[in-house]
């Protein structure tokens, strides 16, 4: 990381929003002299210190930046993205400079920073980084619970899957989906680069951790995750299963049509 001396943030209070805009986001190119990181990428952006930092799975996290000015930084980033979302999710959060010679981060409050370091902002936009996408997966997870509720109530009512073929392997194809963007580039547990450098700042990060409850909902999403693909495995079996019956059928009505056939042959030999 390069460091500043000086603090990013002049005044004594900011707020660090987090857009999640797309499913990636080219940042190459944008290093510049004053850079404060390069992983996750940090530069400030305009003359009063804000802050902008990219993260590589389509996250912008902009610290002191007035609504104009964040609108205006995101379209000029357009061309750097890649699936764009028709509806992107934000996240914001309040940091102050406090009075405590530790770092705080009441619950709900505003986060306390000793100082408006670039490794500090850094681990703020980290936490928000992730939490936003969290809050977009659990979305997406949930929505594809709410359509598979309707097979499960339909098969534990009357032991049968409503739905043709194509809307059963429509629903398998959504949640696969899911499963796949929600598996993505985005690892929750992952340390951040910033405490390689600076580990006396782990204990910050630890805070945010909790505040934004990371680790207990990734384990969440993993395990509706573990649900979503079972369900999908058993609507695949379902699948297979009629397949193989409507075979079955067919190759009975095919031995009943060829016994009756040989019954009407010796029939007609006998009485000719």
């Amino acid at each position: 990381m390069n460091q500043a001396s000086k603090s990013p943030l002049g005044g004594p209070r900011t707020t660090a929003r987090a857009f999640f805009v797309s499913e990636r986001l080219n940042a190459s190119g944008l290093e510049r002299g004053d850079v404060l990181s390069t992983t996750p990428l940090a530069f400030r952006v305009n003359q009063d210190g804000g802050v902008a930092i990219l993260f590589r799975y389509g996250v912008v996290i902009l610290i002191g930046l007035n609504a104009l000015e964040e609108e205006e930084f995101l379209r000029s980033l357009q061309s750097r993205m890649t699936g764009v979302f028709a509806r992107r999710d934000e996240e914001m959060a309040v940091v102050e400079l406090g009075s405590d010679k530790e770092d705080q981060v009441p619950p709900g409050g505003p986060i306390y920073l000793q100082s408006f370091s670039p490794e500090r902002l850094i681990l703020v936009g980290e936490a928000l980084a992730k939490s936003v996408v969290l809050a977009r997966h659990e979305r997406e997870v949930a929505s594809v619970f709410d359509a598979t509720e309707p097979f499960s109530r339909e098969l534990a009512r009357s032991g049968r899957m409503g739905g043709g073929r194509r809307s059963i392997l429509k629903h398998i194809g959504n949640a696969l989906l899911v499963r796949h963007r929600v598996s993505g580039p985005v690892e929750v547990a992952e340390k951040p680069d910033v405490l390689w450098d600076k580990p006396h700042l782990e204990r910050l990060y630890a805070r945010l951790e909790d505040e934004y409850e990371l680790k207990e909902r990734a384990e969440s999403l993993n395990r509706k995750l573990a649900v979503i693909a079972e369900s999908a495995q058993v609507l695949t079996d379902i699948i297979d299963t009629r397949r193989s019956l409507r075979l079955e059928v067919i190759i009975v009505l095919l031995i009943l049509f060829e016994v009756i056939i040989t019954i009407y042959q010796l029939a007609m030999g006998r009485h000719p």
